[in-house]
């Protein structure tokens, strides 16, 4: 099952961080769903307008709607935690709406961020950073080609296992 991806523009993000769901929508041109105001997606939406704020070439690589084809269903949210670092590595990030899950769109979200990241000449690394009790999402990159690298500790998830592969 394919997903396109639509660009949450900074109005968007703005009207999901005020609650206002229709207001977001309208400004994203997709109908959003209430997963986009869980508190999980709020604390996503501040950190990528504060991130747009201090960088504003990372907005054509974070936030995105993920939407379902044929069909049009807005399943999710993916990108990247920013555009290509120095040494051309990104990072993917993914998450599908509760409602839509177990149906493949998480694989489908990974496919399309990987196809995106090969198709730009400055990435040459694709991470995935997985807290190690994740069994959906160790499950969702198996297969695409990652290897486990380390670990970090993130202040806001905790420990997560680091994986990586060519672009």
């Amino acid at each position: 099952m394919p997903v396109r991806f639509v660009q949450l523009p900074e109005a968007a993000l703005r009207a999901l961080l005020d609650g206002d769901l229709a207001r977001a929508s309208a400004a994203a041109g997709v109908e959003l769903t209430e997963y986009f105001l869980t508190d999980q997606a709020r604390s996503v939406w501040r950190r990528r307008l504060d991130q747009l704020a201090r960088t504003p070439a990372d907005a054509p690589w974070i936030a995105r709607a993920a939407v379902a084809e044929p069909g049009g269903a807005v399943v999710g949210h993916a990108g990247y935690h920013g555009a290509p670092d120095a040494n051309g590595l990104v990072e993917v990030a993914y998450s599908v709406d509760p409602a839509h899950r177990r149906r493949g769109h998480a694989r489908a979200m990974l496919e399309a961020l990987l196809d995106r990241a090969a198709a730009e000449p400055s990435v040459r690394t694709v991470r995935a950073s997985i807290g190690p009790d994740n069994a959906g999402s160790l499950a969702t990159i198996a297969g695409h080609g990652f290897v486990h690298v380390g670990e970090q500790w993130d202040e806001e998830d905790g420990r997560e296992l680091l994986f990586e592969r060519p672009a």
